[in-house]
């Protein structure tokens, strides 16, 4: 592991990740990623108001319905901009480690508080991609 790639670090000794905005249409970037993480050995939980279940994994309304004995590693928010400050404070407030905005995604003001919080802050940043870089595609 490289010491100074904070990103490896991350996914080197995250075990799970919430995917906000996990679609359970398999033509949607955000189930594609889902897809990947599991494969790559994550656990993978999904959140989505209005779904029950994606990939076999029980469905989250939002990150605060998350069990709090699940210890989130990641939260990975597949939604726009403007729904970021909520997210990240839930993220916060359940004790995720990181907060990971993906492509296209970025709301400085919640990407402060998530710092001030202590976690670390990864923004417009594919976590498939990132991944892949550092360890490899998973098939």
């Amino acid at each position: 592991m490289n010491d100074l790639d904070p990103i490896e670090q991350l996914l080197t000794a995250a075990r799970t990740i919430a995917v906000v905005g996990c679609s359970a249409k398999p033509e949607r970037p955000s189930h594609r990623v889902a897809a990947y993480l599991q494969r790559a050995g994550y656990r993978m939980i999904p959140v989505n108001p209005g779904l029950d279940e994606v990939l076999g994994e029980r469905c989250y309304p939002d990150v605060l319905s998350i069990p709090a004995e699940l210890d989130i590693d990641i939260v990975d928010v597949f939604r726009r901009p403007a729904a970021v400050p909520p997210i990240a404070d839930s993220a916060i407030e359940h004790g995720a480690r990181a907060l990971w905005l993906q492509l296209g995604v970025g709301n400085p003001e919640a990407e402060r508080r998530a710092q001030e919080a202590g976690l670390m802050v990864v923004s417009d940043r594919c976590i498939k991609i990132e991944h892949a870089a550092r360890f490899g595609p998973t098939h």
